[in-house]
């Protein structure tokens, strides 16, 4: 896991480019404290840099950029968790390794097999590849979209970086995106594509781009997607083979040479996840729990109940308010891009860096695939009021939240029941924070990238297409990448192994998304492992006391008061109770960034 950047231009202008690299990573560093690499193509224009995070061949054969047969360089983000099945393969077809890196693979596989070679690769990824004989620039990203990886781009000039932060040092992408705050304000995130810079964009997930520098020629192309099928219907069947595949993940994410752990946060998944990694690695795993004097959000029994079963390291962690309060400001300077979630990582994360450790697991993903959230239970009801005539527009002036979000269906497909049940302020609220009208926040958000027509899909899994690519792709990746490599830290999600993951959208959804409890698949196929007391209970999300906690916070004073008469009206609403605290965090990151320019 490691941070690039890199700057395709005029030779011309070589030396501005290696010093824009150079301070690019520079302001990566975080997320790759063990090692920098700079490399040019003095004929081409070209500079590569990287800042490296080492888990596999920890020795100076890892640094990057790195050359394969003096014709191939690589600048790479992520983990390859088949790198030793495709390494044989390869090597079986003549080709010959240095070191001990699934980085050098990347670069043996395209060169056997070309761009071919990108849907091979089983992982998680975010990588440049220059070829200096073709003088061919590719950017790739992994299917899942894990990897982060952001692009600016001119004619005769490609920009690209893990972080949105990094293109600073470029005059020609600096430009604000005004629209961003909407977004912003609606989503809790920024959606993909949507950047707070108006020339940065993000590479789709499964996608390459190919810039050719003889040519001038751009071409964007996918390489991989995930497919629902309906074919899996024999439960037992199902059962058997979603555990064993699950089993099969956690043994490839455990791969390294450096020390790993596990976020146990006392949930099913993290449970699960947890008790694989202890099945399979009987010395030396690592557990990491946050808990709270505040009762009502602490898990610390199921945390222990989990424990309990194992002999591994824990690293169990008390965090009290003046902590919080202490590093609020810093965790919200480390973000990249927005976002209203993403401070219990930044927390975990820390720990995990002073344990020693350099990777986690983390359970993202269960809930998005097999029915984890309220969505799969209501999407069907909203999709039935999204066909109500006049319900939208009634609904702007319903009291609650609940039901003023509902207007949000006047948004066609997904976009608009997605609001409509995750939806942060209305517009005419955004409007009024903005200085807009509301009908300049409506067509922004109606204007916004369309998104594919899922109603044919039955309602579980279009409530999973909806948490999969929106919230899980533009929220919880985003935070878990930011917040964790703000300490050097990576975080792995097996549930997301592209193996386990198609078979998840191939099981028949009367079997995926059936019986009494959420994630009623999942429970069942490790019932025998995982204890009654941690999956039969209400499901907590993994929170903190944060309401009463940014009511005794100065510095959430402090920016309200910047913020002016309007925000403050909002927070006297958090301060009543009838605002939750992520609508706060989210008008405090909108107006603290206005106040930034």
């Amino acid at each position: 896991m490691c941070r690039i950047a890199g700057i395709l231009a005029s030779k011309e202008n070589l030396s501005g480019s290696r010093q824009a690299v150079q301070q690019m990573c520079t302001i990566q560093q975080h997320g790759g404290p063990d090692d920098e690499g700079i490399w040019a193509d003095e004929e081409a224009g070209l500079v590569l840099g990287h800042r490296r995070l080492s888990l596999l061949d920890l020795s100076a054969a890892g640094h990057q950029p790195m050359c394969w047969k003096d014709r191939y360089y690589i600048s790479f983000n992520g983990e390859i968790y088949n790198f030793p099945v495709l390494k044989n393969e390869l090597e079986q077809k003549g080709h010959r390794f240095k070191t001990q890196t699934d980085t050098e693979v990347i670069l043996a596989a395209y060169e056997q097999w070309g761009t071919q070679s990108f849907k091979r690769l089983q992982g998680m990824f975010a990588f440049a590849i220059w070829d200096k004989q073709e003088q061919e620039l590719l950017l790739v990203r992994d299917a899942s979209g894990i990897k982060p990886l952001y692009y600016h781009q001119l004619p005769g000039m490609l920009a690209f970086a893990s972080e949105v932060k990094a293109f600073q040092f470029i005059p020609s992408a600096k430009e604000q995106n005004n629209h961003w705050p909407v977004f912003m304000m609606a989503y809790g995130h920024l959606p993909e594509p949507v950047t707070t810079l108006q020339k940065v964009h993000p590479l789709p997930k499964g996608f390459f781009l190919s810039y050719r520098v003889k040519t001038g020629e751009t071409s964007l192309q996918n390489f991989s997607f995930y497919s629902l099928y309906k074919k899996e219907k024999n439960y037992h069947q199902v059962k058997e083979r979603l555990a064993s595949l699950l089993r099969l993940s956690v043994n490839r994410h455990l791969l390294a040479d450096a020390p790993i752990g596990v976020f146990l946060s006392g949930g099913i998944d993290s449970g699960i996840l947890f008790l694989l990694a202890a099945e399979q690695k009987k010395e030396g795993l690592n557990s990491l729990s946050l808990y709270f004097n505040e009762k009502a959000f602490s898990e610390k029994k199921y945390q222990d109940i989990l424990l309990d079963k194992v002999n591994c390291k824990r690293n169990q962690f008390l965090l009290k308010e003046d902590l919080f309060l202490e590093q609020l400001p810093r965790i919200l300077t480390d973000m990249d891009q927005p976002s209203c979630d993403g401070i219990n990582t930044w927390f975990i994360s820390r720990y995990a860096r002073e344990q020693g450790l350099k990777a986690v697991l983390s359970g993202i993903g269960a809930d998005e695939l097999l029915g984890g959230y309220p969505s799969f239970r209501r999407l069907r009801i909203v999709s039935a009021l999204q066909q109500t005539p006049g319900l939208s527009a009634a609904a702007k002036f319903w009291k609650g939240r609940k039901l003023s979000r509902l207007a949000y269906l006047k948004l066609e497909g997904i976009k608009g029941i997605y609001l409509s049940l995750r939806g942060q302020y209305m517009p005419l609220d955004i409007a009024r924070q903005l200085d807009a009208s509301e009908q300049e926040v409506w067509q922004i958000l109606e204007d916004s990238p369309v998104l594919p027509a899922i109603h044919r899909f039955d309602s579980g899994n279009q409530a999973s297409w909806m948490e999969t690519h929106l919230y899980m792709q533009n929220q919880l990746l985003k935070d878990a990448d930011v917040m964790s490599m703000a300490h050097g830290i990576e975080i792995r999600v097996p549930f997301l192994d592209a193996e386990f993951l198609q078979y998840c959208m191939n099981i028949h959804p009367g079997i995926k998304y059936s019986g009494r409890l959420p994630k009623s698949l999942l429970i069942n196929a490790f019932k025998n492992e995982l204890p009654a007391p941690v999956w039969n209970r209400p499901k907590m999300g993994f929170s903190f006391p944060f309401t009463e906690w940014f009511k005794n916070s100065d510095y959430v004073t402090e920016s309200i008061q910047r913020a002016g008469p309007l925000a403050q009206e909002k927070y006297n609403a958090f301060l009543q109770g009838s605002l939750h605290w992520s609508q706060l965090l989210t008008l405090m990151l909108v107006h603290n960034k206005a106040n930034e320019n």
